[in-house]
């Protein structure tokens, strides 16, 4: 039992407890503020609801409604709306007026990029 017990610490911990300070001092160097962790935080708990996420994969080739949108995930146009609120206020969509209609589109680059790599990730 003991050589198990010291396998299962080589591999889910320390066998002898350091402090690596060079190691910790460069993680404070390279830490962002709270107020960035908070927004990034948020925008991964957003980004990690099925709905909302089929919405933002769904806007990444092409613009929508909010009635293409409800069509295409099955909620009511209502939830659409109010998912759509929650992905505007964190800048994921952006929105554009073609007379009575909006269309929603992802609001840049960025929220592809975050799109394209995480899909390649879970691809791997």
């Amino acid at each position: 039992m003991g050589n198990a017990r010291a396998k299962m610490l080589n591999e889910d911990g320390c066998l002898m407890r350091v402090v690596h300070l060079d190691r910790v001092e460069q993680a404070r160097r390279d830490s962002i503020s709270d107020r960035e962790l908070d927004r990034l935080s948020l925008t991964y708990k957003v980004l990690g609801d099925p709905n909302r996420l089929k919405m933002v994969m769904a806007l990444r080739n092409v613009e929508m409604c909010v009635c293409d949108l409800a069509a295409f995930t099955g909620l009511s146009e209502s939830g659409v709306s109010h998912q759509l609120r929650r992905l505007k206020d964190l800048a994921l969509v952006k929105s554009r007026r073609d007379g009575q209609i909006i269309y929603y589109a992802l609001d840049d680059e960025h929220v592809s990029a975050l799109l394209k790599i995480g899909l390649e990730h879970v691809r791997e």
